[in-house]
């Protein structure tokens, strides 16, 4: 996280009956022999407070603030929750033990919904919507184990290559921090899919964050990642949540499961070599201090931006999972994709873009091939579980695309095509569905606008 301060014409999705003259369609071509990564997810963060401010609103606002993030049905089904895990007054570990090797004294209530800056209480009620998938990251040891004895304002943790201390060595006191704190989420149901040690490593904030070079992070790892092993939690030890995905390579090492970094500095455009192992967008958001809720205004925050961004990090990067910054956020709607202000919801275009990949395209999916010859569409594509498959096209050209979609090697020969479209007037608005016949259907998709074809037998 960085901290920052705080008339259109509708357009029809009208399917087409019958053939298309050439001239008039490109071809879409989705194979499902052809396939790609696997899909984790799509999740937000609540942290630094945004959490309790869900918790604390009215009964209806926090039940339709709950549905927007995590119902697969009428929101956007978000299936990853990012947590901060504190380093402060409110951590685990507020005080220090005196020394790496005392005995730690731990905090926690697992019934006090405050707990965790109100995230255990979220992450309660995020499982009942079925999510299962839960990542939690320390933006900073505590301070007592960093060299300049404070959980903000950057320093180093001690033992670390360069960063020796007077206190002594606090790898292993780090990492069994960590661990603990992953199992009294494990005791509340809460069981965590990853846990990252660090956040953002090459920068220095006024808030919560550590410094870390690859070196530093390695360090650590050869550390932090047995002692995870050895707790008997499934959880994977995750690095690095780095600024931007130019820097990440740098923090590939043996002794992480999962990778993670941020686009602020540097988008995923490209695969990162991490040996097979999953690499996450991990944090991502606007860096302007104007909310803005529109679909296509050319600015950073647009809907069309997203989708753009989503699509990109999926198609050119392998993505396994894109996570937003705040999903729901009471302070910098800026950095939201849901502003709540005295009471009342305000979802940004934004918010409706990664919904027309989130709500669809489940944990557990496939990303499978998918290629248009229209220099206009980009286009995903991605088998579920279910044996459904989703197609996701962005047309960011101004006049409508008419293409003809071939479906192969997907197990659907024959099924329903129900399009959702968004765009300036539109809102992942459902359409009048289409018949697949014979591996095939054929649609119009209108000028900058996303639709997502959800294809079942």
């Amino acid at each position: 996280m960085r901290r920052k301060l705080l008339t259109t014409a509708t357009f029809a999705l009208v399917a087409i009956g019958g053939p298309v003259p050439a001239y008039a369609a490109s071809t879409v071509t989705v194979n499902g022999g052809t396939t790609f990564q696997r899909i984790d997810g799509f999740g937000v963060s609540e942290a630094f407070g945004q959490a309790n401010a869900i918790r604390t609103a009215n009964s209806t606002t926090r039940q339709r603030a709950l549905d927007m993030l995590f119902s697969p049905t009428t929101g956007a089904g978000f299936s990853i929750l990012r947590s901060i895990i504190p380093s402060g007054s409110d951590s685990i570990e507020p005080r220090s033990p005196g020394s790496p090797t005392a005995t730690p004294t731990y905090v926690w209530d697992a019934n006090n919904d405050t707990t965790d800056q109100g995230q255990v209480w979220l992450a309660k009620q995020a499982r009942g919507y079925g999510v299962t998938t839960f990542y939690n990251d320390a933006w900073s040891a505590p301070g007592f184990m960093k060299t300049n004895n404070s959980d903000t304002n950057g320093g180093s943790l001690c033992g670390t290559p360069g960063a020796s201390c007077a206190s002594g060595d606090w790898r292993r006191a780090y990492a069994n921090y960590l661990v603990q704190h992953a199992k009294f989420w494990s005791s509340a149901g809460l069981t965590p899919t990853a846990v990252g040690f660090v956040n953002e490593p090459s920068l220095t904030t006024s808030y919560a964050s550590m410094l870390a070079n690859p070196t530093q992070a390695s360090s650590f790892l050869s550390v932090f990642d047995p002692a995870m092993k050895a707790s008997g939690l499934p959880t994977k030890v995750a690095c690095c949540d780095t600024l931007g995905f130019n820097l990440l390579p740098n923090y590939v090492t043996g002794n992480a499961e999962l990778f993670t970094s941020h686009g602020y500095s540097n988008a995923p455009t490209s695969p990162v070599n991490t040996g097979g192992r999953p690499v996450w967008e991990s944090e991502w958001g606007v860096n302007g201090s104007t909310w803005n809720v529109s679909w296509d205004d050319g600015s950073e925050g647009s809907g069309l931006t997203w989708a753009q961004r989503v699509q990109t990090g999926m198609t050119k990067a392998n993505l396994n999972a894109f996570l937003y910054w705040w999903g729901v956020s009471s302070t910098s709607h800026d950095s939201s994709l849901v502003g709540l202000s005295n009471g009342t919801l305000t979802p940004s275009k934004r918010y409706y873009a990664l919904a027309g990949f989130s709500r669809f395209v489940r944990p557990g999916a496939t990303r499978i091939a998918a290629t248009t010859g229209d220099g206009n569409l980009t286009v995903s594509a991605y088998k579920n579980p279910d044996g459904s498959v989703i197609v996701v096209v962005l047309n960011t050209g101004t006049s409508n695309a008419s293409a003809t979609y071939s479906v192969t090697n997907t197990g659907l020969s024959t099924g329903t095509v129900t399009p959702y479209l968004t765009n300036a007037s539109n809102s992942i608005a459902v359409q009048s569905a289409i018949t697949l016949n014979a591996g095939a259907f054929t649609a119009n998709v209108p000028g900058r606008s996303l639709v997502t074809y959800r294809i079942a037998g």
